[in-house]
């Protein structure tokens, strides 16, 4: 069973909303729970989970993977996150069960091979999710024959300028492929970083987590900047 680090909500209430966090290829759980807590305050009714997959990574002792990566090629990345998809959207529909939530309320954050499960399995879902944040991934669907759901949540992608696992192309190369899909898609490219994430990244991801988690707070705010 798929299953990890959770932190309940900060405020002490029943979740409002649930944010999971799917880790990187020959990492776990924990390697992402540490966001939770930074974003803990800024979203004090939201459930954070970070799940381990169960599949070991041969590359990685101790590490796991959502699925494997060897020639690291479009066809093997398609094919795997197709593979995992469903076993994610189950564990998905377990968590929003036991917190009494729906789609509406859930958001992903990915993590390399983590934000390409979750920009495959989030447009997938069978209702609208709230957002994906996706950081140092890559999009692993071709539009035109695959994504065929009608389902666009918004998207934030934030990538190292000096990323030598995944290079920053990635990021123009999935912002275009999203928007030409009709997705609304903010990014964000962080000088200098590697594979990675920093400071810069983690805030602008909790911003955006609280526009798609708390639209109506985000809307306050906006009013009151003006």
């Amino acid at each position: 069973m798929i299953d990890g680090p959770r932190l309940e909500p900060a405020s002490g209430r029943p979740a409002r909303q649930l944010v999971v966090l799917v880790h990187g290829y020959g990492a776990d759980g924990h390697d992402l729970i540490g966001l939770g807590e930074a974003w803990r305050t800024i979203l004090p009714d939201a459930a954070f989970i970070a799940p381990h997959t169960p599949d070991p990574c041969p590359a990685a002792p101790g590490g796991r993977q959502w699925f494997p990566l060897s020639v690291r090629n479009p066809e093997e990345i398609r094919r795997g996150v197709a593979e995992a998809g469903p076993k994610f959207d189950a564990f998905l529909d377990r968590e929003l069960a036991h917190y009494g939530l729906a789609d509406k309320d859930l958001a992903l954050v990915g993590f390399s091979q983590g934000t390409m499960l979750s920009l495959w399995v989030g447009p997938h879902r069978p209702g609208r999710i709230a957002g994906i944040v996706g950081y140092s991934g890559l999009i692993a669907w071709s539009l035109q024959r695959e994504h065929n759901s009608a389902h666009k949540p918004p998207v934030l992608l934030v990538h190292g300028e000096n990323d030598p696992v995944v290079p920053s192309i990635a990021l123009p190369a999935t912002r275009n492929a999203l928007t030409g899909a009709g997705f609304q898609v903010e990014s964000h490219m962080s000088p200098g970083l590697a594979h990675g994430i920093d400071a810069d990244g983690i805030a602008r991801g909790g911003r955006f987590l609280q526009d798609v988690l708390l639209p109506e707070e985000a809307a306050a705010r906006r009013s009151a900047a003006h």
